[in-house]
């Protein structure tokens, strides 16, 4: 049985601004490793793998929810050219949780991020798209309380 979504992990060049973005949603840095070697190669299905592996985890969130970061040094990482389309298959976009949207998107547009929509309301949510790390994008919903 599933419980719970555990973490999401994203491959960047720059891990600080990374890092950054996702300190300013609540995200705290726990540690870094490097990961590589056969077991780790086999796994991810990488020859070769080494990579710097960061974890983030939301400040007082239960159940653990989990950024990782993974900033490969071998091989070459493949730029995907299409991350920032939402009309693709495959991986669409992460979405976090605020209980003020209007607050959250005020501060978080005051330090530098952009959205990548206008909010919207959609079935008792406001929801907003963000320019994430990489082109990645990120949404931030508040549900009503009625809801």
């Amino acid at each position: 049985m599933i419980t719970h979504f555990d973490h999401v992990t994203i491959g960047v060049r720059d891990v600080a601004a990374a890092t950054r973005f996702f300190e300013l949603l609540g995200f705290e840095h726990e540690r870094t490793v490097t990961i590589s070697g056969e077991t780790f190669s086999r796994y991810m299905v990488t020859p070769g793998l080494v990579a710097e592996h960061v974890t983030l985890v939301l400040r007082g969130a239960e159940p653990r929810l989990e950024v990782q970061l993974l900033r490969f040094t071998s091989p070459d990482p493949t730029i995907d050219p299409n991350i920032a389309s939402l009309c693709k298959t495959g991986f669409n976009h992460v979405c976090v949780a605020t209980d003020d949207l209007d607050a959250e998107l005020a501060r978080l547009r005051a330090a530098g991020v952009e959205t990548r929509s206008e909010v919207l309301d959609f079935r008792g949510c406001k929801l907003v798209f963000l320019r994430g790390p990489e082109g990645v994008c990120v949404e931030l919903s508040e549900r009503s309380r009625a809801g």
